[in-house]
Formats: C-alpha cells, sequence, structure tokens
C-alpha cells in the first residue's frame, strides 16, 4: 500500500469525511500535517500544491487534492489502484 500523507485542521469536516473514506478503502496508517499547529507545514502545503485550502491529499507521490478530488476518484474506481500502486 503507497503511503498516505494529509495536511489536515483539527476541526475541518471535510478532513474527517476524507480520513473515513480512506480508513473505509484500508489505509491504516495516515501521516497526518496539522497545518493549524504548524505555520511551517501551512507553507510547505501551499509551495507543494498551489492550494490554501484542508484537506490536502497524497497518496505516493501523487497530489490527489481536497476531499471532493479524493470522493470523485473513489467514484471513478481510481482510488484502490492508486492506494495499491
Amino acid at each position: 500500500m503507497q503511503p498516505v500523507k494529509m495536511y489536515t485542521t483539527a476541526v475541518c469536516p471535510f478532513c474527517m469525511r476524507a480520513k473515513q473514506l480512506l480508513k473505509a478503502r484500508g489505509v491504516q496508517t495516515l501521516e497526518e500535517i496539522r497545518i493549524d499547529l504548524d505555520p511551517a507545514g501551512r507553507d510547505r502545503m501551499i509551495a507543494l500544491t498551489g492550494r490554501r485550502t484542508v484537506p490536502q491529499i497524497f497518496i505516493g507521490q501523487t497530489h490527489v487534492g481536497g476531499c471532493d478530488d479524493l470522493v470523485a476518484l473513489d467514484a471513478r474506481g481510481g482510488l484502490q489502484p492508486l492506494l495499491a500502486g
């Protein structure tokens, strides 16, 4: 399984939804960068993605995007193969 990294904040409902979907698809370990606690992490996220909103999700080296992007990827049948690598 590919490593999953997600930039999040504590109270973001989209972050919680994305984590639930990933868990439902078998992701047991998630590297979570809390940008509300880590200003340097926020800066890295913006530099990597060009986006300021959370969540920002990476599977392996692939930037999936946010929660809506993750849900759409799953609906197209692309999430499981990406997770499998």
